[in-house]
């Protein structure tokens, strides 16, 4: 069981950077994968990185070249650099984890708003 809370989401102008940043608690962090996710309204809520406890990297194709996500397993700590962002970047984004050995991700962050501006 992991705990988990999000940070760093706000107001942007298109073209520039963010980062967000997932805190866990727990004492076995390095054992979970840590998944980004974002849903915007109306639409279907996707997965857009993720990390595996091996390092291992996913990214959705909409957000590949912009977006680069990492953890530091000494902070228990995941985060999420965007850069180039637009527009459709707009959502809620979430953080979630994924014990190792398990099929879904189970533990959830609160969420932060994450607006870009034209």
């Amino acid at each position: 069981q992991v705990q988990l809370v999000e940070s760093g989401g706000g107001l942007v102008q298109a073209g520039t950077s963010l980062k967000l940043s997932c805190t866990a608690s727990g004492r076995t962090f390095s054992n979970y994968a840590m998944g980004w996710f974002r849903q915007a309204p109306g639409k279907e809520r996707e997965l857009v990185a993720a990390i595996g406890s091996d390092g291992s990297t996913y990214y959705a194709d909409s957000v590949k070249g912009r977006f680069t996500v990492s953890r530091d397993n000494t902070k228990n700590t995941a985060d999420l650099q965007m850069n180039s962002l637009e527009p459709e970047d707009t959502a809620v984004y979430y953080c979630a984890a994924r014990a190792r050995g398990r099929q879904s991700y189970e533990n959830w962050g609160q969420g932060t708003q994450v607006t870009v501006s034209s």
